[in-house]
C-alpha cells in the first residue's frame, strides 16, 4: 500500500475563527489539525478540484 506523503504549512487565523474550529472539533471528536484537514478536503471534493485516484 503507498504512503500518503504529508507538508507542513503555517495557517494563521483569527481568534475568534480558531476557538470556533476548536469547538467544532471537539464535537466531532477529532483533533483541530483533523477537523481543518477535513474541512479541505472537504472543500476541494465539493469544487472538484481533488486529484483523480488511481486504480
Amino acid at each position: 500500500m503507498a504512503e500518503k506523503k504529508t507538508k507542513n504549512f503555517i495557517l494563521r487565523v483569527d481568534a475568534d475563527t480558531m476557538d470556533a474550529i476548536e469547538a467544532w472539533a471537539a464535537d466531532e471528536f477529532r483533533s483541530t489539525n483533523g477537523q481543518l484537514q477535513w474541512i479541505i478536503t472537504e472543500a476541494l471534493r465539493k469544487a472538484k478540484r481533488l486529484p483523480k485516484k488511481k486504480m
